[in-house]
């Protein structure tokens, strides 16, 4: 009886382990709030019109930097958000899949995905960001902490560009709260303006909530 006993645990510790090591079918980046959180800190946000952009230079945003021994922040980002994802001494997956809830689509090649900037890096500088130190724009293009990464489609984030919601939203719509609520929340945290025509589409999509 004992053994038998002894086994079922096995048993269950194991299947547990694979569970654990399985992870979710599609990870979402941290700090999403909740929508009254959203709302409240979109109303806080100062409405302003954009400047300053024709001396962008993206250049300005060091962004892939280093994050843990071979792993930049793209490949981070790969890990964290993919099922199954191996990778090899470099840190590069090798294989793996992603879901873009931009559009639904899942890929099994890295190549096929892009890390996407929630607020593009031209739209921060347009909002505020032309005013701080390169330091600064490196921890914000390289933001794990806040929903600011997204692992997408490739072509999806090249269509989007650096548009805000009032000029670009996801196919989704079932994912208008979600993109509403990261975009609001990585401008608040970084105390970033938004313009009119940008926080009526974002109280737009709230109310798909």
């Amino acid at each position: 009886m004992q053994r038998v006993f002894a086994l079922f645990t096995a048993l269950c510790a194991t299947l547990a382990l694979t569970t654990v090591l399985a992870g979710p079918a599609s990870a979402t980046p941290p700090g999403i709030p909740s929508t009254a959180t959203a709302t409240s800190q979109l109303a806080a946000l100062t409405v302003a019109n954009e400047a300053n952009a024709s001396s962008y230079n993206r250049d300005l945003f060091p962004h892939w930097i280093t994050i843990s021994g071979a792993c930049n922040t793209r490949e981070t980002v790969l890990k964290r958000d993919g099922s199954g994802v191996v990778v090899n001494s470099s840190c590069a997956a090798t294989s793996g899949s992603w879901y873009s809830p931009y559009d639904g689509a899942t890929w099994t090649l890295a190549s096929d995905v892009d890390i996407d900037h929630m607020v593009p890096l031209s739209e921060a500088w347009k909002s505020g960001a032309n005013a701080w130190t390169t330091a600064k724009r490196q921890d914000f293009a390289n933001d794990l902490s806040s929903p600011q990464l997204w692992a997408v489609t490739d072509n999806v984030n090249q269509s989007k560009g650096d548009k805000d919601p009032a000029a670009w939203k996801p196919s989704r719509t079932a994912f208008y709260c979600t993109y509403a609520k990261a975009w609001i929340a990585v401008k608040y945290k970084w105390a970033l303006k938004l313009q009119s025509s940008e926080k009526t589409a974002l109280t737009s999509m709230l109310g798909s909530c």
